[in-house]
């Protein structure tokens, strides 16, 4: 799961302008280290202090401040690590208010602000649902990037590494094989083993479908009917976080379902932010808001009880989906409201929004040492110092050549428009013209 940041930033990296790669590369760093500073301290006895017997607390946690009692069972560092990675994603995305939104409750058993019967197998609601909602408040307050939407320079915004993108998704949906299977928690025994091996086909299927369906959808259908590398990134990752919840509750053709839905629901919502003017610029809600509240949705309708998997879903009977439903609903109030609450006093403050020169130049060169992330063109060639005539070894003796035979006739007049033709010279003859001068003088 923590690899996955090298995903994050890879994408990301990519996907802005050149001229701020450092500053995008700089915030995942701040993430994680600060991110990791905070769980230690607070974040990790909100979502999982276990409350003691006597005071029961479905709202959070309130025990384990920097590690306190962690010393009595030694086990608790390998799980703080372990949730805390989870924590950091989230937080990657956007904003995290994972911490309120999931704790462990005395007896160790999983609950939440829902009720026992919630359904979200390894987050695709605590965690990139929360990160998408707080992703489209922090775009919309914002507002758009300088340009963005001007018909004379909207092309000056695509990603300037599509490479950079593919690794980046290639690393993160390998970091996914630690983010679902990851949570079943052990693999020490044949059950655990079994259903971590479900969860891992699934994560893969789902994706697969998804990325090939907006890969399809923009060649064909939607703009800009050509073949978008970018975007099928953004379906496989769009598949990911709709398998998430439901990985270990669901059959591999359900996961299918639930992976080419998630890739027409990010399509649609990816155009429906471009129709609004909305500049998110990673397409982090589509992807991890938008598939996030789908994710959770559908175990609401697949999953069948009989399987004995943890499913309840309609289309067998179940009446999952009313509790999925609110937790979709408490999850991204109370993720908008926390945003909301941070990125408006930052607005009025100046403290949110780059000024138009930092725009232009980049704040990379604005604020940033070295003040861009590489090189973007190839080094100029080395000058080689010139060699003295006298070093220049004379050419070797050449056998003298016959005269040629008179042209015939008939020729002639092919002949004499050769030899007084005049071929410009181009900036590299003249030098070499000059420097065969010099020598043979």
């Amino acid at each position: 799961v923590f690899f996955m940041h090298a995903g994050f930033s890879l994408l990301e990296a990519g996907s802005v302008r050149f001229k701020n790669t450092q500053n995008i590369l700089a915030k995942n760093l701040v993430v994680v280290t600060l991110g990791f500073l905070c769980w230690y301290v607070f974040g990790f006895s909100f979502a999982l202090g276990a409350p003691t017997a006597s005071e029961p607390n479905k709202f959070m946690g309130h025990n384990n401040f920097v590690h306190d009692g962690f010393w009595d069972a030694k086990s608790s560092f390998r799980f703080w690590f372990f949730q805390g990675a989870f924590c950091a994603t989230g937080g990657t995305i956007a904003w995290s208010g994972y911490g309120l939104l999931n704790y462990t409750d005395s007896d160790g058993k999983g609950v939440s602000a829902f009720g026992s019967g919630f359904l979200d197998f390894a987050g695709s609601g605590v965690v990139h649902l929360v990160g998408g909602v707080g992703a489209i408040v922090g775009a919309a307050i914002v507002g758009p990037r300088k340009g963005r939407y001007d018909s004379d320079s909207a092309n000056d915004f695509d990603a300037h590494s599509v490479p950079f993108c593919v690794l980046g998704t290639f690393c993160l949906w390998f970091g996914w094989y630690g983010f679902n299977p990851g949570s079943t928690g052990s693999m020490h025994d044949e059950g655990t083993a079994n259903l971590a091996g479900i969860v891992a086909v699934n994560t893969t299927l789902a994706p697969c479908v998804a990325g090939i369906l907006v890969f399809a959808l923009r060649a064909k259908v939607f703009e800009p009917k050509a073949l978008d590398v970018g975007g099928f990134c953004n379906g496989i990752l769009a598949g990911l976080v709709a398998i998430t919840a439901g990985c270990a509750f669901v059959k591999p053709w359900e996961a299918v379902m639930i992976g080419l839905l998630g890739g027409l629901f990010y399509q649609l919502g990816s155009m429906l932010l471009a129709k609004l003017k909305i500049d998110d610029v990673v397409d982090a809600f589509p992807v991890h808001g938008i598939n996030g509240a789908w994710g959770l949705l559908a175990l609401g309708f697949f999953g069948d009880p009989e399987e004995g998997i943890g499913g309840n879903g309609l289309f067998y009977g179940g009446d999952q989906f009313r509790v999925q439903l609110t937790a979709f609903i408490i999850i991204a109030a109370w993720s908008g409201l926390l945003s909301t609450l941070i990125f408006v006093p930052l607005k009025f403050a100046g403290a949110l929004r780059m000024g138009d020169e930092f725009q232009d130049h980049g704040a990379d060169q604005m604020e940033h040492s070295p003040n861009k992330a590489y090189s973007a063109h190839p080094p100029a060639p080395t000058t080689v110092a010139k060699k003295e005539v006298n070093d220049i070894e004379s050419p070797a003796p050449q056998p003298p050549v016959a005269a040629a035979a008179p042209a015939p006739a008939e020729h002639s007049n092919i002949t004499d428009s050769v030899q007084n033709a005049t071929i410009p010279k181009s900036s590299d003859d003249e030098l070499i013209g000059e420097t065969n001068h010099r020598v043979s003088v």
